[in-house]
Order: C-alpha cells, then structure tokens, then sequence
C-alpha cells in the first residue's frame, strides 16, 4: 500500500471510518493491470468527506488544509505530497446543456452506477484490503479487457461527453476492446463533444498524443466523428492524393509521420508539429498542365492553421509559436541535394533552438515518403549545423551595426532605409561575406552605401 494511503488508514483507525473507506477508480484498475502507481488518488466513503479530511489535518495527517468543493461533496488534500480526493458517495443528474451534475448522497453502488467505465467502479478497502465490485461486472471486464459503461453508453456520454475521449484515451492506453454498443453510442452523441470546454479537450487529447498508440487513438477519434468536433481539418485530409513521391494519402502520411516522431521519443511539441505539418494540403491541393500534384506555400497557410488550432484549443503561447514555427519550416531542407554553410547559418538564425526539432522532423517526414525519394542526406545537415555553430554562434548571426551606430555613420533620421542597410549587413553575415565581429568593414560599406547617388 501506498505510504499516504497506509497513513490515512492508520489515523482512521478506530474511528467511525474504519472500515468505510473505498480507494476507487484508477489507483484500484492499474494496480490490479500492474501499471505504474497513480499519482493521485480517489477515496469514497457513504459518509461526510469534509469530516474525514479535517478529521485527517487534526491529526496531523495532511499537508494543509482541505480544500472543499460542496457543490459535487469532494474534498482534496495533500498527504505525504500525493494529491488525495474524498468524496462522499453520490448519485448525478444532468442538464442538457451542462456537464456539471446535481448531486446527492447515495450509496456505493449509486456511486459505481454514476461513474464512467465499470473497470473503474472496482474499490479497495483501505482497511481490510478487500476488493468490491459493486456492479458484479467490473472485475470480468477488467479481466477481459472490455470498456463498458455502467449505464446504457449512450445515456452515459449523454450525462458527460467528455467520457468518449476518455473512452478513445483508455481503449488504447489499456489496449482494450469497446463493448457491444459503445462505438455506435459514441458517434451518436459525438455532437455533444461541443458543450466541453475547449481545455478538457486540449488536455485528453494531449494524453493521448504523449502514448505510443497516438496514431490509433486519431484513427478512433476520426472514425468516430470526435476528432471534427474540436479539429476539422483533419478531416479534410482523407483521401487527399499527394503524387510520385508519397504512396498515402495526407491523413495516412500524417500518421505514420506522428508514429516516426514517437518511436524516435520525440515531445508534445514535436508529436503537434508531425500532425499539423500537412495541415493545409487539402486547401491547396493543384494539378498542373502536366498532371503533377502540388502544394505551393501549403506550409505558410499551414502555419497559420496550426496556429489558430491550437490557440482555439487553449495551448499556451509557447508551445504555439514553436509548433507553428516547425510547420512553417519542414520543407526548408527539401528544395535540393545539397546544404550550404549560408544555409546554415540562416537555419540557426530563424530556428535557434528548435534547429535539432526541425531536424527530427524532416527525418520523421522524409520517412514517410516512397523508397528513394529522399534528397538531403541529414547527416550531412547536422554535422554542418554543429560546425557552425562552433564557428558562428547563433547569438551573433546578426548585423554587427545596430540602428543607433548606422544612423550615426549615415546622418539619417529613423526609417525604412536604416532597416534596409541592416538587413544588408545581416545577410552579408550570414552568406559569409563578412565576419559578424568585423566593425571596422561593416562601418566602411556602410558609409560607402551612404555615399552612393540614388
């Protein structure tokens, strides 16, 4: 047994809570799955929570104070550093236009009968030790590896649509199986998805994009009409032809881009970028006079896309600007066999940090094309990366002239024309013409420019 859980039934002993309290939910499933322990738990009792748990800080048993929320009868405590939550048992009802229940207290198997999968109505005793089924089905599903509801699913998603991502998350986390029913109940209900704010959204589907079965888990939110309810242009990739160089269509290539991203360990940001790199190709899909496919700019209108998503989506800023600014960049090294210094230098500028991501990228991507398409040998591209960043620190791949000392060289006011000569300078830098700690030249083309008739 867990510490915290072992010192919350040490203190209770005795009392009129021996006995009558039930770890619930996802502690008791991935202890009986031999999954890694929870780190949060759920304790119900068919009693006062708020009574326990300040019974608990009385004793010195948590690590502050109670946190209550009297609404749903849910209390939340530290102990020992492990989130604990009491919750008096509880039956719910629902408003159409709400997933937030009317509550009152029942009993546990009112309790199991309101919660979301019968997998994870199963109780511990923190006392005895003894395992309750309350339903008499959620070990035999456990066991089975079937995901059922309590209740008919379509009533169930119907109460909280969010159970049918939770539905999608735990079927490929767990590698489960649907029960008879709850696919279908699913893609009815599916439109209530919309009356979910969009961070519980935000935050399940990151679950699922942190799990190695990612890619399916995006095939059944598709399937299922979910995946439009909060990101429709994924929809719009199915059965978008690419041409000579790809043998998927955009949706299928996204995929296995994504499943190339997690099998190299890439992070979140990365695992977005894979889903979002292809993002506009159905909107600019042309065929030229000689029956090519093309995509002109699609990684520009890509960005743009990626961007809106994911803000509507509630990602914070910096997740967003470099997840768009991947999608931006991925075909920065397709446009030919070879990789100058210059274009070094340039991709360290624009990309500083998020160079090795865009790297990991591409591969993921260049993967994903037929056999022997591939064009750029990236382990040339990264041993010139390294060079340079040796030689030229990225922190100096500017003009060496800021706007105050080429205004004082020239004599000009602010404006375009100070922008202009720095950008020379800038690009001077980066093509190798001149060394980013060359004051000297730099000062001399700069007056010399100055000097030049319009």
């Amino acid at each position: 047994m867990h510490p915290a859980l072992q010192s919350i039934a040490n203190l209770t002993r005795g009392t009129e809570w021996e006995g009558g309290l039930w770890l619930v939910g996802g502690a008791v499933r991935d202890e009986m799955l031999r999954l890694p322990p929870s780190p949060d738990y759920d304790i119900v009792l068919e009693g006062d929570a708020l009574a326990v748990a300040e019974h608990l800080f009385r004793s010195g048993g948590t690590d502050g104070h109670p946190t209550t929320y009297a609404h749903f009868g849910t209390v939340a405590v530290g102990v020992q550093g492990t989130a604990m939550e009491f919750a008096t048992a509880r039956r719910e009802s629902y408003d159409p236009d709400s997933r937030k229940p009317h509550v009152e207290p029942a009993t546990l198997l009112d309790d199991a009968r309101r919660r979301d999968f019968t997998a994870n109505t199963l109780m511990r005793n923190l006392h005895s030790g003894e395992l309750l089924d309350p339903l008499g089905t959620g070990l035999a599903d456990l066991r089975a590896g079937i995901l059922r509801t309590p209740l008919d699913p379509a009533q169930t998603f119907h109460d909280d649509p969010l159970r049918m991502l939770r539905a999608v998350r735990f079927r490929w986390r767990l590698g489960w199986e649907y029960a008879p029913g709850l696919a279908a109940a699913i893609q009815i209900e599916a439109p209530r998805l919309d009356i979910i704010s969009r961070e519980r959204i935000r935050d399940e589907w990151t679950k699922m994009l942190l799990h190695r079965s990612a890619s399916d888990a995006m095939r059944d939110l598709l399937y299922l009409g979910l995946l439009g309810r909060f990101a429709p242009e994924f929809e719009t990739m199915l059965g978008v032809t690419q041409g000579k160089w790809h043998h998927l269509d955009v949706w299928d290539h996204t995929l296995l881009v994504l499943d190339n991203v997690i099998e190299d360990g890439g992070h979140l940001k990365l695992r977005l970028a894979a889903l979002f790199h292809d993002v506009a190709k159905p909107a600019t899909r042309t065929i030229d006079d000689k029956g090519d496919i093309r995509f002109f700019s699609h990684e520009v209108l890509g960005a743009e896309m990626t961007r809106a998503r994911l803000r509507d989506l509630r990602f914070g800023e910096s997740t967003v600007d470099a997840v768009a600014c991947l999608v931006k960049n991925h075909m920065r090294l397709t446009s030919g066999p070879s990789f100058t210094p210059s274009a070094a230098r340039r991709l360290l500028r624009d990309l500083g940090d998020q160079v090795d991501d865009l790297i990991a990228l591409v591969d993921a991507d260049a993967r994903g094309l037929k056999a022997g398409t591939r064009t750029l040998d990236l382990a040339v591209v990264r041993e010139r990366i390294e060079a340079t960043k040796v030689a030229t620190p990225a922190s100096i791949l500017e003009s060496p002239l800021g706007g105050a000392e080429i205004m004082a060289i020239t004599g000009w006011a602010p404006g375009p024309e100070v922008g202009r000569i720095k950008a020379a300078l800038r690009e001077m830098v980066l093509d190798g013409q001149l060394a980013p700690d060359d004051l000297e030249l730099a000062r001399n083309l700069v007056a010399e420019w100055a000097n030049q008739p319009d």
